[in-house]
């Protein structure tokens, strides 16, 4: 069974850069089929999806984020990563990784989530 496990500073100055990592066992990132997600919950508000890395190492990203947000993996470790720049308090949230199978949109498995909190 895939497991995803999420991992970075829970708390991020102003201007900064967010960075989280997100390591799978269970599987392997380069398995066809399969998109690696960051998902966002920010307080008393829903899901925002941020981006994806595919199998081959393609990255999509959120419209809206687009312009501060890089995802990139290491294979040889099994991690995928979030950058995301120029934060601000709108940034806090609850960050995820998720699989997802590429031919369904299947949310298939879950990170357990990592609070992250911008403030100075």
């Amino acid at each position: 069974q895939v497991q995803l496990q999420e991992s970075g500073p829970g708390l991020v100055k102003p201007s900064q850069t967010l960075s989280l990592t997100c390591t799978v066992s269970g599987g392997s990132i380069t398995s066809a089929y399969h998109y690696w997600n960051w998902v966002r919950q920010p307080p008393g508000k829903g899901l925002e999806w941020i981006g994806y890395i595919t199998s081959g190492g393609s990255a999509y990203y959120s419209p809206s984020l687009k312009s501060r947000t890089s995802i990139s993996r290491d294979t040889s470790k099994n991690q995928f990563t979030l950058q995301l720049s120029s934060v601000t308090p709108e940034d806090t949230a609850v960050y995820y990784c998720a699989r997802v199978i590429s031919y369904s949109g299947e949310y298939a498995e879950w990170g357990q989530g990592t609070q992250v909190t911008v403030s100075s």
